[in-house]
């Protein structure tokens, strides 16, 4: 009774607790043990049950491309991986994992690059890492004797690394040592500032900064001419090489490219690693790296930025609001991701491209990927699959391998054996611009009334002269000269008629000196004075268009019919003052005869 009265005076609060404590702790230890498996299984986005679920056979990969695409058609559709599925390494069957371990280990391969050294036009330095074929085929870089003849046909590749990577990053070296061994040669080109080498001019690289790539496959197509230039961009390599291929359409030497794990737009991209705490987590590691890179070369970026602003960012969009924009002279941050995005380029792609992303990239979201303007592109291929993290796509239960490797190295090595390599259109004024990059730019050339060509400069009478006795010394023009010149220079038969009708055909008694001649005249000196003075008057006329007709690149005679449509009222008063006095004087003969 006692017992049973003293249970009823309890509330329901305290009888729950004492229901509570009979329960053994260990299940209540089980208990947190799952609810935490639960939240990390979400918070690290792992998807090992649903690869369970689905017999481990992995998810199917995406194909997005254009109905008509004959690269799809005749290169993607041989591409075996392309066609099949990709399943993770079961222990790292996270997004989260596959990025973190490959930033930590990747497992990449051992060998030793070459080194060259490439200075570019601003005076920075570029770090071009190599390894050849034949590297791998005297199994030691030692023993190798390590060139490149000038007729060697063997394909060429060029990779461009990430943000803060270089050569010796672990999927670099996946890539590099995948394509070697099929007998390619491959070419690493490091950032400026990374690989070891210091910044030495006043530019650093940005995500997109594409004038070393531009400068580095030029320098590349011209030594090796004969060898097929390939390229492949990752992370903010891919944004680059999209980018640069966008920019040039179909005036470059690239053959094929792939870009993998590109962040397509940079202003999405920016607010997704802001957006939840894990990938705040990975911002704030960039960021790390960013200043990493910005300690390595205070010197200069201290003297050009706001040293103090850039050590306190805690973000990649801090860095570029205080480093990045500034040393790129770009207004704001948010113009700079706009104007650098690799998406704004797409539709002007003119080289087979295949881009590889994963669904689920902790950094580069799904949600900034154009798919309807790669599907546009005909010769755009985009595969996308659901997992594989950030470059990572680790495959295997030891993880030795990327799977963005094997489709990368199908895709090039098809194109390369088929006849769908995009092949640069041959120039129309090659020459024109050999000669315009030598003489008309600097020093520009003025052509002399007997023939020669003078340098002319700002400095002086006295420095174009000695740079142009160094570049050229004496040049005489004679007639064929002058013709063979302008044909060349301007590709149009108009100006040989030109040439045939303002050159006199034989050469002046003094040596090989133009003479110029007024249109329609005879080869005799006319005696009346008027002609002469019609000469005189025309005489400056015929030089100016004729430098119009060699600056200009139009026929000689659109420029004379322009130029009397415009001026036939000053011509026609030119024509009544010379011939007034002949005139009047045939008017009075008249009325004295009539007299």
């Amino acid at each position: 009774m006692e017992a049973a009265a003293s249970s009823a005076g309890e509330s329901a609060g305290e009888l729950l607790l004492r229901a509570a404590a009979l329960v053994p702790w260990t299940r209540y230890a089980l208990a947190a043990l799952a609810v935490a498996a639960v939240l990390l299984y979400r918070f690290l986005e792992l998807h090992f049950l649903g690869d369970l679920l689905r017999g481990l056979r992995g998810g199917r990969v995406s194909l997005t491309f254009h109905p008509e695409s004959q690269v799809y058609h005749r290169v993607a559709s041989k591409c075996r991986s392309l066609h099949g599925r990709y399943l993770a390494t079961p222990w790292l069957a996270s997004p989260h994992l596959q990025t973190l371990f490959l930033s930590i280990s990747g497992r990449p391969p051992s060998f030793t690059y070459r080194r060259q050294l490439y200075t570019v036009r601003d005076g920075g330095t570029i770090a071009l890492d190599w390894l050849l074929a034949s590297d791998l085929e005297a199994g030691d870089v030692g023993t190798s004797d390590g060139t490149i003849s000038k007729d060697d046909s063997t394909p060429l590749l060029v990779v461009i690394p990430g943000l803060t990577s270089d050569s010796s990053a672990a999927y670099v070296k996946h890539l590099v040592f995948s394509m070697a061994i099929k007998g390619w040669n491959v070419v690493v080109s490091n950032h400026r500032g990374l690989g070891g080498i210091s910044i030495t001019s006043d530019c650093f690289y940005n995500a997109g900064w594409t004038e070393d790539m531009r400068e580095v496959v030029n320098f590349l197509h011209q030594e090796y001419p004969k060898a097929p230039l390939f390229t492949v961009g990752t992370s903010i390599g891919a944004n680059i090489v999209v980018k640069y291929l966008g920019e040039e359409g179909e005036n470059t030497p690239v053959a094929g490219a792939a870009s993998i794990c590109s962040p397509w737009d940079l202003l999405v991209t920016n607010r997704f690693i802001s957006r939840k705490l894990v990938q705040r987590c990975y911002d704030r590691a960039l960021a790390i790296g960013l200043k990493g890179y910005a300690k390595l070369h205070q010197p200069v970026l201290a003297r050009l930025a706001n040293w103090e602003a850039i050590t306190s960012s805690h973000s990649i969009r801090e860095f570029d609001r205080h480093a990045t924009c500034v040393v790129a002279k770009y207004e704001t941050v948010d113009t700079f991701y706009r104007k650098c995005s690799s998406a704004n380029y797409i539709s002007n792609v003119s080289v087979p491209l295949l881009c590889i992303s994963a669904l689920d990239d902790p950094l580069c979201t799904r949600e900034a990927i154009p798919w309807d303007e790669c599907r546009a592109n005909k010769n755009i291929v985009l595969a996308t699959t659901p997992n594989g993290g950030h470059l990572a796509f680790f495959e295997g239960l030891t993880a030795r391998k990327l799977w963005w490797v094997r489709p990368v190295s199908e895709f090039l090595c098809a194109l390369h054996d088929g006849p769908y390599m995009h092949r640069q259109k041959a120039q129309e004024h090659d020459l024109h611009s050999s000669l315009e990059s030598s003489i008309d730019k600097s020093p520009y050339v003025n052509f002399m009334e007997d023939g020669m060509v003078a340098a002319v400069t700002n400095d002086g009478p006295n420095n174009g002269e000695s740079l142009h006795n160094k570049n050229f010394g004496e040049i005489e023009l004679n007639d064929s000269m002058v013709v063979q010149h302008v044909q060349q220079n301007q590709n149009t038969g108009a100006i040989q008629n030109e040439s045939d009708s303002w050159v006199d055909d034989k050469n002046s008694s003094e040596g090989n000196v133009m003479t110029v001649r007024a249109h329609g005249g005879s080869q005799e000196q006319r005696e009346e004075p008027y002609a002469n003075e019609i000469c005189e008057a025309i005489g400056p006329v015929k030089k100016s268009i004729n430098q119009l007709s060699r600056s200009q690149g139009r026929s000689v005679w659109l420029l004379a019919y322009i130029a009397l449509v415009t001026s036939w009222p000053l011509l026609g008063a030119l024509g009544f003052f010379f011939f007034r006095k002949r005139f009047i004087n045939s008017v009075l003969a008249r009325k004295l005869k009539k007299l």
